[in-house]
């Protein structure tokens, strides 16, 4: 047995689509006898034992009179019956009546063909395209059409969705593709336009009346099952797109489907000739008939509201999209068309993005994440860190670097700070001085931007050479000093054990007795 969902598309096909049998064979995979039977009676009950009924005694007697008179009416023939015996009901023979009255002699129903005059009446239906598929993730298509039903002009649009907004833009495109709106427009009993039908009284919804009070036309609605009421939209329209636009396509997205209805709809539809009119719906067109749009066309993209979560992100149809830190825990504006996705705060557009219709997609998280870290002190001093060791990894050797940074850490410096400074060095000398600037530093073992710093001005400032001295005298110009070396002092200073004050004494002593000890056998000045 088909499920509720099988039998729902399957008499939606045949009825409401007005597909063929063998399309639907094809289309949901099932044989024609299955079809038929389950579009005669929907709900299949199991077999049961065969119960006699009362009118069983009286079927030939019945046929008979209908071969007298196919046309007699059910009451007639029970007024012939009760004679006869016959106790059962009216609903019951007037329901086997109607199977057994020959199908030639039953009433059949005559219309009346109209022909509305230029701007007078547009026709609008919604079809049933399948699906897209983005990557594994599917999303039903819909086609909107909208037919003038003087010229047969068509507007043609297909969308993911059939709700409120998306039935009113699709309105206002097609309002926008003719530049201007009819005195009327006809609907069958759609959810979105129509709240209640009984008999001829007919309610649509507020927000749909208020739509149709803001672009000036009076919204129809068709008696329920009775497509013909609109049949310029129902075969000249989804009827007509099915037939010359679908077959043979293929489609990588919303936007490729619309881009090739649109080529469709200048190339072919509105220039055909049209059977009825025999004229093309461009030339029969009269577009000085139609009631002009309003200046401002209102807003009616998808609407809702939604929570931004601590990890920046919010989300909305299936997608996470990413918005800045300051928004954490509140609720945000969404709206949507087709094309994009833009995030409100109050009045005040924060940040769009393009819309996505594949699920589980996240969008923004690079950009915001980024200024959330350079927002946070901790993080850059980080990134200052990083953005050192950039400038400096290709000048001179990466250990050497590291090591350097290693050695600042264990100073009782401020890391931060000498960071700071070694990347304003970087600033006004370059990061070629800067790097061997922090060599000969590393050598030295002088960790600091200070010592960085001096070597920076002492390179960039180097100390002239002073000319020697000149005395009066000559000959003492003339004078040739041994060289002398420092370190036995620096030994003697350094050596453990030893006071430094001492040791100069003593040096100073035996200094002063070995060198200024008159010579012997010299003449004295």
């Amino acid at each position: 047995m088909l499920t509720t969902e099988q039998i729902n598309e399957l008499h939606h096909l045949y009825w409401s689509e007005r597909w063929s049998i063998r399309k639907i064979e094809r289309h949901l995979r099932m044989g024609w006898r299955t079809i038929r039977k389950y579009l005669e009676s929907p709900a299949q009950t199991p077999p049961r034992r065969p119960r006699t009924s009362k009118l069983d005694p009286f079927k030939t007697t019945i046929a008979e009179l209908l071969a007298k008179d196919p046309r007699v009416s059910a009451a007639v023939i029970g007024q012939r019956l009760r004679p006869l015996g016959y106790d059962g009901g009216a609903s019951i023979l007037r329901h086997y009546v109607h199977q057994v009255r020959p199908a030639a002699t039953r009433p059949q129903r005559a219309f009346l063909r109209m022909e509305p005059n230029a701007g007078e009446r547009f026709e609008v239906d919604w079809g049933h395209f399948g699906a897209l598929d983005y990557q594994g993730d599917k999303r039903k298509l819909y086609g909107f059409a909208l037919v003038d039903a003087h010229s047969r002009m068509l507007y043609l649009e297909f969308t993911h969705s059939q709700n409120f907004e998306t039935f009113v833009r699709c309105h206002i495109h097609a309002f926008q593709f003719l530049n201007g709106t009819s005195r009327e427009i006809w609907y069958d009993n759609l959810a979105t336009a129509v709240a209640e039908h009984e008999g001829r009284l007919v309610r649509f919804h507020p927000r749909f009346l208020g739509f149709a009070r803001e672009f000036g036309f009076y919204p129809r609605a068709c008696n329920p099952a009775a497509g013909w009421e609109k049949g310029k939209v129902e075969r000249g329209g989804i009827g007509y797109v099915r037939q010359n636009f679908w077959p043979l396509r293929d489609f990588t997205g919303l936007d490729d489907v619309n881009c090739q209805a649109r080529q469709w709809l200048t190339e072919v539809a509105n220039q055909r000739l049209h059977q009825e009119t025999r004229q093309r719906p461009v030339d029969r067109f009269q577009p000085d008939a139609l009631r002009p749009l309003p200046a401002i066309v209102p807003d009616y993209r998808d609407t809702a509201e939604a929570l931004v979560h601590k990890d920046l992100r919010m989300r909305f149809d299936g997608n996470r999209y990413c918005v800045p830190h300051r928004f954490v825990g509140r609720r945000l504006t969404v709206k949507a068309d087709s094309s994009s996705v833009a995030i409100y705060h109050r009045y005040q557009e924060i940040v769009s993005y393009a819309r996505s219709w594949r699920r589980g997609q996240t969008f923004g998280a690079e950009r915001f994440e980024k200024e959330l870290a350079e927002y946070r002190p901790a993080a850059r001093r980080s990134q200052a860190q990083q953005r050192l060791l950039d400038f400096l990894r290709g000048l001179c050797v990466p250990d050497l670097v590291e090591a350097y940074l290693r050695g600042l850490a264990d100073t009782d410096r401020s890391l931060a700070r000498q960071i700071t400074e070694l990347l304003e060095l970087v600033r006004q000398y370059g990061p070629d001085a800067v790097a061997g600037a922090i060599t000969k530093a590393h050598t030295a073992h002088a960790f600091g931007a200070d010592y960085v710093a001096n070597i920076l001005r002492q390179q960039q400032c180097p100390r002239r050479e002073q000319p020697p001295l000149r005395l009066r005298d000559a000959r003492l110009n003339e004078l040739a000093t041994d060289p002398l070396s420092l370190l036995d002092y620096d030994t003697f200073i350094l050596e453990s054990g030893k006071e430094p004050d001492d040791d100069a004494c003593r040096e100073t002593r035996s200094t002063e007795s070995g060198d200024h000890e008159p010579p012997t056998g010299s003449d004295s000045f």
